[in-house]
């Protein structure tokens, strides 16, 4: 009888755990995912590789975020990823850092500074100056489709609101992304038919990020609020399982960066459905004289 006792104990212990599992598991799946309409919408950025920041070399006269590298770009007719904040006084730049020191040399940040103060600043080696955003709209113009990146610091979303007012007249393709899921969430409040995507990383594997934040950032656990029409990747970390749950289980559109060889496009085309590329010119791409190898 005591044997017999023991057993059922050991039973139903096992059922609670077993069902607890089963609730964690649906929760877990909630919770990372995606929007699961809006497909046709996404399928439109499926036909061209991305030129991460421009058609760039920072040796050159057409550096990173510049009118210049957005000018080959869309003559080579590939598709450009670019950054977007604000100034010290709201104007909407096209730039990458927070900081101005490693592209341009000096101290502070872009946040520091007004629009006019900026222009004093060159970019890299280059006569190139950092470009208003809607300079850079004038320039594409539609011919290219464009992935916007937010670069949202903490909890300050005007650069939202400074961008999307550009967009809104814009006529072009273009889709917004960020890695602070506050801007995702802003676009799915305010614009829910703009293509809108989450960014991230194995922020845990680079050790340079700690703290449950960014577990949470890495495991994609905030799709649930924010609801990315994809999810845009760093490609040496496809193996992560909600990224690969996602697009797997879920159809979400899964965008790899950066990439940086056709070796690393050409396995990266077995994990993700759109390729940001930077340093190389993929096969089959036009002016292959811009980079160097690296």
């Amino acid at each position: 009888m005591k044997t017999a006792a023991i057993l059922i104990g050991v039973l139903v212990g096992l059922r609670v755990v077993i069902i607890i599992l089963a609730v964690l598991a649906i929760l877990y799946l909630l919770m990372i995912m995606p929007r699961l309409t809006n497909r046709r919408e996404r399928k439109k950025f499926l036909s061209v590789y991305y030129a991460h920041r421009g058609l760039h070399d920072n040796e050159t006269d057409a550096p990173e975020n510049s009118m210049s590298a957005f000018r080959r770009a869309v003559e080579a007719g590939y598709g450009i990823e670019l950054d977007v904040q604000v100034t010290k006084d709201k104007i909407p730049v096209v730039f990458h850092d927070f900081t101005l020191q490693r592209v341009c040399g000096q101290e502070g940040k872009v946040c520091d500074y007004t629009y006019e103060e900026l222009q004093k600043f060159r970019l890299c080696k280059s006569s190139e100056t950092i470009p208003l955003f809607e300079d850079v709209l004038k320039l594409v113009a539609g011919k290219v489709p464009l992935i916007v990146e937010l670069k949202v610091e903490l909890t300050d979303l005007t650069v939202c609101e400074k961008a999307d007012a550009l967009l809104r007249n814009y006529q072009g393709l273009y889709c917004m992304e960020s890695f602070n899921p506050l801007a995702v969430f802003w676009y799915r409040r305010h614009h829910k038919e703009v293509v809108r995507g989450q960014l991230a990383e194995a922020f845990l594997r680079t050790g340079e990020f700690k703290g449950p934040l960014y577990f949470i950032l890495q495991n994609l656990l905030l799709n649930f609020l924010t609801k990315p029409d994809f999810v845009a990747y760093n490609h040496k970390h496809a193996s992560v399982l909600s990224r690969k749950i996602c697009r797997g289980l879920y159809g979400n559109m899964a965008a790899a960066w950066t990439i940086k060889s056709q070796q690393e496009l050409d396995e990266a085309k077995k994990h993700f459905d759109v390729f940001i590329f930077d340093s190389f010119i993929p096969d089959g791409g036009k002016e292959g004289h811009l980079y160097k190898k690296i």
